[in-house]
């Protein structure tokens, strides 16, 4: 997998740019529960109020708040306000606080000065108890009861008096003892709800101002949604930044990819093809990639999200309550042993998935391949059986890795409702005894899912993780594979006084899974202007031999030369430019006829086009067609007849004017007498050029300057046509198989 994300040093900014959006993202999630809890603690409980310093206070109300603490809290308070009526304002600044505060006309007011954060948290800590003491002392439930209890020790004409100007008419000695009791018994109650109460103190003194208090509500809650819809648009925005540069990124490290796989798999040889097999190496290319692609997706989109998402939901939840912390651990230990279990189950799986894929693809590919041969023995029934015997193997699987998925989820959101309930259950108990407020107990259950789902998402990955490491592995062993033919370090170049020489020097070679050699000291020389003829039973190693020229397979022992110098010292490219190849199987692109006749030579004119066919004996059926060398020619030439397809094969050999002209078993598609006329042809253009020619047929290397005779490997005869018919007797055996005694006679 390393070595697949070493393709993405390209893609370190926008990767560095996705993980600051995530952050930003995260930022914005975390902050929406916290708008939630302030909406229902302060919007609706508190009405709006979220300071227990009040802005402004009458100026009898302060004064009486005042009973109830020290000197010097006393003078930190009034030095915090600044005391104002009609008569010390001027009429616009007067104006404009009779608005606010309506009562200011009648009645002297205290206002809030301007004063630092540190300033106004000392200033709350000093008024909370006060302003608490006074909330009971004018609440007429509390207010009652405590009268109760202090009137048994009063004097009878303090009877009729309210506790607060009982209060005011105890002696400062009393008073203050009696502040240290209620002190005493207020730190017994939880701070919300002292704030609480607090709270409700301001509030009763705005009223008391003429303030419209449900004005001050419903301008927080709407200023609060309006803030959290704000939030929800950004987060909206960077959520489709994000997947822009990730589906973006993503789709280069793919085709990066494509691109070198497909790179390295034209570098290939024969004998890696055999190796990995071409459905293995389409499915490498196709399906492996797009499961790497699709990890990247959702690495960069949601796993570098999650640590973040996670450690911030863990911060905000402890901040909201940390009694409820075992709760946040119950729910990922029950994710995380939910994901083991997927984990141990599936993961297996995956890796059997990428294999039957692999098999699928090759029964697919063989049956549309040889479609006409199954349909010429009726074997249609014996290839469905097969290839439904593939696609059940891959549905089997596939289905039960779907199945198990399909489970995940259900039980997924069955433990997360279930601890939303086990929250709410522990959290009315807490806010049954004050310790909690109800927008903290919602908050909290939103940092808990915020929590389980980070895990989630790390357990989804490690789920999609496995598959894509075994498809990053079999790209990487592709990638990672050297040629059996490798290029040379420091090359040489072909000798120009001689062109299209070929020599081969002892040659052995046997194929890298086998124990024997194939060939076995081969020797002879072709020369330019001359024909040399390769013939001999099936499997002999004619085409293995020819092969060797442009390097399909590197010789096991000795060497091959051509124009003096050894093949494996020069570049592939300038070697394969000398020689032009035909298949013993003619091979077309999809295209036009003229594309696959020009296929070999790069700035080709339409006159060595017409030129080449001409040779080939293909300008017949080629004028005969509609739009003649702009004809179509469909993948694979499945358009043309066999014949038609070996001409083609054979003019694009011609075109691209080479030195060396290699045909392997060639002219077997043709009838005799195209065959015939197409070789008078190509005698007059080769007559300059050295000409290899595999053959089955005696009558195609009759005129040949040199035919090598070969059997099981090896040279059992060398010479013309006439000298092996009295020297060699494998030769002499083939010839009498497929010429009449008579011809045989006339040689």
């Amino acid at each position: 997998m390393l070595k697949v994300f070493g393709y993405l040093k390209k893609s370190i900014l926008p990767i560095l740019t996705i993980i600051g959006l995530l952050i930003v993202m995260a930022i914005c999630d975390l902050t929406l529960p916290d708008y939630t809890s302030r909406i229902i603690n302060v919007g609706v409980q508190q009405g709006g109020i979220d300071q227990v310093t009040p802005k402004a206070i009458l100026e009898d109300s302060l004064e009486d708040i005042l009973l109830f603490t020290t000197p010097e809290n006393k003078k930190i308070v009034l030095d915090s306000y600044r005391l104002i009526n009609q008569g010390n304002l001027d009429s616009k600044e007067y104006d404009k606080l009779v608005k606010k505060y309506p009562e200011l006309e009648t009645e002297t007011i205290y206002l809030l000065q301007e004063l630092s954060k540190e300033e106004k948290e000392n200033l709350e800590e000093i008024l909370t108890q006060p302003m608490l003491i006074y909330y009971m002392a004018t609440s007429s439930e509390e207010s009652e009861k405590i009268k109760s209890e202090l009137v048994k020790s009063l004097p009878l004409e303090m009877e009729n008096l309210s506790l607060l100007e009982i209060f005011k008419s105890l002696p400062e000695e009393s008073l203050s003892k009696m502040v240290e009791e209620f002190t005493s018994q207020f730190e017994q109650i939880p701070e919300s709800i002292a704030r609480q109460s607090a709270i409700a103190t301001v509030k009763g003194e705005y009223q008391k101002l003429g303030m419209n208090t449900n004005q001050i509500q419903t301008n927080y809650i709407f200023t609060s949604g309006a803030k959290m819809l704000g939030i929800a648009l950004l987060n909206m925005i960077l959520a489709i930044a994000v997947g822009f540069f990730g589906a973006r990124t993503a789709a280069k490290l793919a085709r990066d990819l494509r691109n070198a796989v497909f790179q390295k798999t034209m570098e290939f040889g024969t004998t890696e093809f055999k190796s990995f097999g071409v459905a293995s190496l389409i499915t490498r290319t196709t399906n492996d990639i797009q499961q790497v692609q699709m990890v990247m997706v959702f690495m960069l989109r949601t796993l570098f999200y999650a640590p973040i998402i996670g450690i911030g939901g863990v911060i905000k939840a402890m901040d909201a309550n940390s009694s409820m912390a075992w709760i946040i651990a119950l729910a990922v230990l029950s994710i995380m042993t939910l994901m083991v279990l997927m984990f141990t189950l599936v993961m297996p799986k995956f890796k059997v998935v990428q294999k039957l894929i692999d098999r699928l693809n090759q029964v697919t590919r063989e049956i549309l391949s040889g479609i006409p041969v199954i349909r010429a023995f009726s074997n249609q029934k014996k290839e469905e059986n097969r290839f439904d015997e593939a696609n059940k193997n891959l549905r089997k699987t596939t289905l039960f890795v779907d199945r198990a998925m399909t489970v995940l989820m259900p039980t997924i959101m069955f433990v997360m409702n279930a601890i939303s309930i086990l929250i709410v259950w522990k959290g009315a108990h807490g806010i049954d005894s004050g310790v909690m407020q109800v927008g903290d107990m919602l908050a909290f259950i939103q940092y808990t899912m915020q929590i389980v789902m980070a895990f989630i998402m790390v357990s989804m990955f490690s789920i999609m993780f496995p598959r894509a490491n075994v498809s990053a592995n079999r790209i990487a062993e592709v990638l990672k594979t050297e040629p059996a033919v490798k290029e040379v370090d420091h090359p040489k170049s072909f000798s120009k006084r001689v062109r299209g020489l070929v020599e081969f020097k002892n040659v052995n070679f046997r194929y890298p899974d086998s124990d024997e050699d194939v060939l076995t000291d081969i020797s002879f020389t072709a020369e330019p202007g001359k024909t040399t003829a390769f013939i001999g039973s099936t499997g002999s190693g004619k085409s293995t031999l020819i092969n060797l020229i442009p390097r399909f397979f590197d010789v096991s022992g000795g060497e091959i030369l051509v124009d003096g110098v050894n093949i494996k010292d020069v570049r592939l490219h300038e070697l394969h430019n000398k020689i032009g190849f035909v298949p013993q199987k003619g091979i077309l692109f999809s295209g036009t006829i003229a594309s696959n006749i020009g296929y070999g030579k790069e700035n080709i004119t339409e006159e060595e086009i017409v030129r080449a066919a001409r040779i080939a004996q293909a300008e017949s059926f080629i004028e005969e067609k509609k739009k003649k060398y702009d004809s179509p020619v469909a993948q694979g030439g499945t358009n043309v007849s066999g014949g038609q397809k070996q001409r083609l094969s054979i003019a694009r050999a011609i075109a691209s004017d080479p030195e060396i002209y290699i045909f392997d078993d060639s002219f077997s598609a043709l009838d005799f007498k195209t065959d015939a006329e197409l070789r008078k042809a190509l005698n007059k253009e080769t007559k300059d050029a050295t000409v290899l020619i595999v053959a089955q047929r005696i009558s195609t290397i009759l005129h040949a300057d040199q035919i090598i005779v070969l059997n099981e490997g090896k040279v059992v005869g060398k010479g013309t046509h006439k000298q092996l018919l009295k020297s060699c007797a494998i030769y002499k055996e083939i010839a009498s198989s497929q010429l009449t005694k008579e011809e045989l006679e006339n040689e």
